[in-house]
């Protein structure tokens, strides 16, 4: 009997031993990696965003298509963050607004005063549009932009991307904040315009953001609202005259509307220090293009991919020669 317990005990202290040896393989087996893979770090805007939704979507495709890379989503407070990581060489790539890339390599808007340069980002791809989006109460008798005059409006949160919005479409119109019976700062965050909005106080503001957005539904279904396009003579020549910005069609059965709306926006665009080597920058385009379904299917925004527009420069912002490389390989 003692012969026996101590035997097990030798086979238990000799498997114990063992472990950690048996343990890797068993790892290694469940969860291949390379053990030379590179470590890709995307930046993105906070978690909860669409931005960093579509980050971690993107780094699981191209951890899937690409061994040698590990792409993982790093979250930061916004554009001004991500590009300033980027040049620094903290970021590999970032998603990053057209609107604010185009500011901060030509030194306007927020970037005006930064003794920073930019020089050295270069472009691999625009990846989905942000259009933005004007929803109005359907008791303010509002069914174009003009008619916005005399309202109250909300202009979201200083240095937010809503405020930005709002100060370039009432450039474009020469309105000042005179022309409206109230222009509010209530910020996006908690749902505080959405509130200001339901009750009220508020009759229109914008939204800024890819379609279909279920919290958009939800304000369309519960708080009498309406979406009204944007997109006359002064919008058109803004669009025309600006590089970041694009005229956008939301389509009708995008929320069960009446008709299609045309408004404008800008892009997120896939951008890289010009020190990232170009065979990484050629896998991860690889990736991106072999898995557009899969993209598609994660949300519809992220299926146009502007295919036609990745051969050429964006903003004025060289392509990266891995890019270059990639779509004159792939005809695109």
């Amino acid at each position: 009997m003692s012969a026996r317990k101590c035997k097990n005990y030798i086979c238990f202290k000799r498997f114990f031993k063992r472990a950690p040896i048996i343990l890797t393989f068993l790892i290694v087996a469940v969860f291949p990696f390379s053990a030379n893979a590179f470590d890709i770090l995307l930046g993105t805007a906070e978690t909860e965003t669409f931005s960093h939704f579509a980050g971690r979507i993107l780094c699981r495709v191209i951890n899937r298509h690409a061994n040698d890379l590990n792409c993982r989503t790093v979250p930061g407070p916004g554009d001004v963050h991500n590009l300033t990581n980027l040049q620094e060489g903290s970021l590999d790539i970032a998603l990053i607004d057209s609107r604010m890339l185009h500011d901060a390599i030509n030194k306007r808007g927020y970037f005006k005063f930064f003794d920073i340069s930019y020089d050295n980002l270069r472009t691999l791809v625009p990846l989905y549009d942000d259009p933005i989006t004007l929803v109005v109460r359907s008791d303010a008798n509002i069914a174009s932009l003009a008619a916005l005059k005399g309202k109250r409006i909300n202009a979201g949160a200083p240095r937010s991307l809503q405020h930005l919005a709002v100060d370039t479409i009432m450039q474009a119109k020469k309105w000042t904040k005179a022309d409206f019976s109230l222009v509010g700062e209530i910020s996006a965050s908690l749902s505080q315009d959405t509130m200001a909005f339901c009750q009220g106080t508020i009759q229109a503001m914008v939204h800024i953001g890819v379609h279909p957005d279920s919290s958009l539904q939800k304000l369309l279904r519960l708080c009498k609202a309406n979406l009204v396009g944007v997109y006359d003579n002064d919008i058109e020549k803004l669009v025309n005259d600006h590089p970041a910005y694009f005229k956008i069609n939301i389509a009708a059965d995008t929320y069960s509307l009446p008709a299609g709306v045309s408004t404008f926006g800008s892009r997120a665009v896939l951008v890289v220090s010009q020190d990232l080597d170009a065979q990484t920058v050629y896998n991860i385009l690889d990736a991106i293009y072999s898995n557009r379904k899969r993209l598609k299917n994660a949300h519809p925004a992220l299926s146009p991919l502007a295919l036609d527009a990745g051969r050429k420069s964006f903003i004025g912002i060289q392509l990266h020669p891995g890019a270059e490389k990639y779509f004159s390989e792939h005809g695109m």
